[in-house]
């Protein structure tokens, strides 16, 4: 059914397989396991599950959404229409410890832009020792990641502030990871939106005439406040050549990712914005 009716894909998979897969496991509980496949569902389970597959054909919305929640690099999230579906290629980043840049396991970490909190949580999992501080403007979507901190019991280590970036933070810190995955998406490209990504909130997507309404300040605000051995991890997605046209004499690192993802860069401190 999926792979017969157009859908766009890429909110938590890329293809009609896995989005099948990940609706009907989602659904039944079965393990993500060779032996899910010759399991006998109930009349009332495979019902439901072709329900929910109706729905997404017929409302092309993210699955996310459908579901309530997703999984994101393994770890569980609530996920609420209204809020971003999470996918970050930085994701990936944070599973390697941000090797070879990060020369230490971070003390404060910062996720700008947090949407429903995903990178922030991932930090937090990933190095327990350290203190995260997620950030956004949005009200929905820091309501989505207080629920997410709490399902994770992260809330003596986590802390959520709305801010119009930087404004509402601290100046005193100095931060030793960032993390910002910011709206980007070009005023080009937000006009061709297919509909799954149209319904996702455009203020987490839009990024103006060249996608860096938001990270271009940012990066001259936060250069400055890294700590002496911090690490900033970003992404623009197509909006990689215009970041590169904006700061030419800023020394970005572009690695190359395992599971794919464009856009994603490092930058280490000591570099300062023009």
């Amino acid at each position: 059914m999926f792979a017969r009716s157009g859908l766009v894909f890429g909110q938590g998979t890329d293809n009609s397989w896995d989005e099948a897969v990940w609706l009907v496991l989602a659904l039944t509980g079965l393990p993500d396991e060779q032996e899910s496949l010759t399991a006998q569902l109930s009349p009332l389970l495979c019902s439901k599950v072709i329900e929910l597959a109706q729905r997404r054909v017929q409302e092309r919305v993210p699955l996310a959404y459908l579901l309530g929640e997703c999984e994101f690099a393994s770890v569980p999230l609530y996920c609420v229409p209204g809020v971003i579906v999470p996918r970050s290629p930085l994701a990936e980043l944070l599973q390697f410890e941000v090797q070879p840049w990060l020369t230490q396991p971070p003390a404060q970490i910062l996720d700008m832009c947090c949407g429903g909190g995903c990178l922030g949580i991932l930090a937090a999992l990933v190095f327990p020792q350290s203190e995260v501080m997620l950030v956004d403007l949005d009200e929905t979507a820091l309501a989505l990641a207080q629920a997410n901190v709490d399902r994770h019991q992260l809330g003596s280590r986590v802390n959520i502030v709305r801010s119009d970036l930087l404004t509402n933070v601290d100046t005193n810190v100095r931060w030793d990871l960032v993390l910002c995955n910011p709206p980007y998406v070009d005023q080009a490209d937000m006009s061709s939106l297919p509909p799954e990504f149209a319904a996702e909130p455009s203020l987490a997507l839009a990024g103006g005439k060249d996608g860096l309404d938001i990270m271009a300040p940012f990066l001259e605000q936060i250069l400055p406040r890294l700590s002496a051995a911090g690490v900033l991890l970003g992404e623009v997605g197509n909006s990689a050549p215009a970041l590169l046209q904006r700061f030419p004499t800023t020394d970005f690192i572009w690695p190359d990712l395992e599971s794919g993802g464009e856009g994603v860069f490092v930058v280490q401190a000591g570099v300062t914005a023009p």
